[in-house]
């Protein structure tokens, strides 16, 4: 199994847990999960990079808070892109990025 597959994976399990956890992010179903950690993947590896370069005066500013703001908001864009994944609003977004950056990481320990 390619660690790409495995990663993808652990992404959405990390989305559905986090869809649990978090009050204001719902998932209908396991196919919306893989299709949301998908396009979360895209975002982060070709948006997310420009969007760093051009917005580093507000990183250095915010003293690094800004990137989790900008989780957020790539959360609840593709809360409202997805059918079937909801992101009810950015405090929500915001609550739910952190949570699943934190269980991301943990489910990536266990991949290596």
């Amino acid at each position: 199994m390619s660690v790409f597959f495995l990663r993808w994976v652990v992404s959405a399990a990390a989305l559905f847990l986090t869809a649990s956890v978090v009050k204001g992010i719902y998932l209908n179903s396991l196919g919306s999960a893989l299709v949301a950690a998908a396009l979360l993947g895209i975002i982060n590896s070709i948006i997310r990079p420009i969007i760093n370069f051009f917005t580093w005066p507000l990183n250095f500013l915010t003293l690094g808070v800004f990137p989790f703001l900008l989780n957020g908001v790539f959360l609840f864009f593709v809360g409202n892109i997805v059918k079937g994944f909801t992101v009810e609003g950015f405090l929500p977004a915001l609550l739910g990025a952190l949570i699943l950056g934190f269980i991301t990481s943990l489910l990536n320990l266990f991949v290596r």
